[in-house]
């Protein structure tokens, strides 16, 4: 029998396709959700709810379950930490929490991931524990972007790559070489409605559409767990904005049900465009 998957799980569809394809291919997942973030759609597989601050508790059932392999994936809001239950590894770890969630999200993430190697376990991405979800190179959907979007997306690629080495965000806006938006802590679906309440003589509109959304990594990022991810919901809070199309990162970003996204940005008339990661890489 193979090793399952661990899967340490916050909300969204990413934890399920996750789940979803360990099951498929003969792997097995063992699920934790997080308490306050637990997703309804992996009620039914193996596994428990567990605390954000009990890292002794999730180091001891993925053992306890076999798992080598573990991969982070899911919305997970940072929590407010004086309010946490943490158990004994997780007091013990909180020192060093603490110091690093003041240098940003991703030196967080780092010290996280360094606990559970430091006990044993490898963690994966979520494009290794899922190789498909990962965006293509070149057009994906839709027809070929313009001239106009072209020069829109490598404008909307700089920033992001600026924006990301300071550690805010993962996305970008540009709409005729003018920056709309840059996607901090609301996210990109709330970045998107920000631009959608714009006046239009500064972006596009349905019959009209002009401008486009950058997801990219952050240079620097631990990839390992928190690689951008679209979705249909990117693709229809995109049009709903009046943009052109979306550019996004050929092999550094995730494409959640691809074929759902494919036909919801080819019926809203948009194009989705796979670019290379050195677009815009040097700032």
């Amino acid at each position: 029998m193979p090793e399952p998957l661990g899967l340490i799980a916050g909300l969204g569809d990413l934890p399920v396709a996750i789940a979803e394809n360990a099951v498929a291919t003969g792997q097995g997942i063992h699920v934790l959700r997080l308490k306050g973030f637990e997703e309804p759609r992996l009620a039914s597989y193996p596994g428990s709810v567990v605390g954000l601050g009990e890292i002794g508790a999730v180091i001891t059932r993925l053992r306890a379950a076999g798992c080598r392999d573990v991969v982070f994936a899911g919305i997970v809001k940072r929590p407010n930490f004086s309010d946490l239950k943490l158990d004994f590894k997780g007091a013990a770890l909180l020192p060093k929490v603490l110091s690093e969630a003041r240098k940003g999200d991703d030196a967080l993430l780092r010290v996280l991931v360094n606990e559970f190697e430091k006990n044993g376990f490898k963690v994966i991405g979520s494009e290794k524990a899922h190789a498909s979800l990962l965006a293509p190179a070149g057009l994906i959907a839709g027809a070929p972007p313009s001239e106009a979007s072209l020069a829109d997306l490598e404008i909307a690629a700089r920033v992001a790559t600026a924006s990301g080495a300071l550690d805010i965000g993962q996305a970008c806006v540009v709409c005729d070489g003018l920056v709309l938006a840059v996607e901090a802590q609301e996210g990109t679906d709330e970045m998107l409605r920000r631009c959608a309440n714009l006046p239009e003589a500064i972006r596009g509109r349905e019959g009209a559409r002009r401008g486009v959304l950058v997801k990219r990594p952050k240079p620097l990022q631990e990839r390992r767990i928190d690689l951008p991810t679209t979705g249909v919901s990117t693709v229809e809070l995109a049009a709903a904005a009046g943009l052109a199309g979306i550019g996004i990162e050929a092999g550094g970003a995730l494409m959640l049900n691809r074929p759902a996204m494919i036909e919801a940005a080819e019926s809203l008339g948009l194009f989705l465009y796979g670019f290379a990661p050195e677009l815009g890489s040097a700032v």
